[in-house]
């Protein structure tokens, strides 16, 4: 099977990171009307940015969860808890073909794949070897150490501080828009751009001003991210039973 599945985890929250790096349409940040009522009374569309950049790379955890598109892995799809001790748990997926589990306690990363996703990205190798992958691992949870070749970039991934590093000193130039609720949660809607994709971020309004939501448009379609779970321990109970170890194969 190829890597380039477990790659694309380190891909997608790249993305991520670059989400509140952009400019304004006209390098305004909001009006001051918009500005002077409501939640963040007083603030800019990009003081805001900065202060949801600043609280979410200061949490100690959370989950990410929704889709993005890599230029060259295509469409990956991520529902992940994680904090800055290295721990995560959750699951990943490629367009759409099969998913991923994943288990990082520590110093061991826990993987299940189920039969579609190793199909997918065993394209093109040699049916006899497929078959064989899909027998041995599909599935199954396997187990490797996390400085093993395949698994170091899963632990980089699981390491909230080195997902969150872009976050910080950022500058935004987002503008401010109406308020709104991401899955109960009061809200404001910020708006950015960068060339032709346009960003709309949702910040919490009550207690920390977390990053709650991102929706990326471009070439017609909506992607959206969702972050939650800030500051909540991650579950990476190990996988008891059959556990294949990969590094004894």
């Amino acid at each position: 099977m190829r890597r380039t599945a477990i790659a694309a985890v380190c891909l997608a929250t790249a993305a991520t990171a670059g989400l509140t790096a952009c400019g304004s349409e006209d390098g305004k940040s909001g009006s001051a009307k918009e500005a002077a009522k409501g939640p963040f009374a007083g603030l800019s569309g990009g003081e805001i940015a900065d202060k949801a950049v600043k609280a979410t790379s200061g949490a100690e955890s959370l989950r990410i969860k929704g889709d993005v598109t890599d230029g060259e892995a295509g469409l990956i799809s991520l529902n992940m808890a994680m904090d800055t001790k290295g721990k995560c748990a959750g699951t990943m997926g490629m367009n759409k073909e099969g998913s991923i589990e994943l288990i990082v306690p520590g110093k061991t990363v826990y993987m299940k794949y189920d039969e579609e996703f190793l199909r997918a990205q065993s394209k093109g190798e040699p049916k006899a070897d497929v078959q064989a992958a899909v027998d041995m691992l599909a599935d199954r949870w396997a187990k490797t150490k996390a400085t093993s070749a395949d698994a170091k970039e899963i632990a980089a991934f699981c390491d909230l501080d080195i997902v969150l590093a872009d976050f910080k000193d950022v500058s935004s130039a987002a503008r401010r828009g109406g308020t709104t609720k991401v899955d109960g949660v009061p809200a404001i809607k910020l708006m950015e751009t960068d060339g032709k994709d346009k960003y709309t971020l949702y910040v919490a309004t009550e207690g920390k001003p977390y990053l709650l939501r991102v929706d990326t448009a471009k070439g017609g379609k909506v992607e959206t991210l969702k972050f939650g779970d800030y500051d909540k321990p991650v579950k990476t109970t190990p996988p008891t039973g059959d556990v294949l170890d990969l590094d004894k194969l």
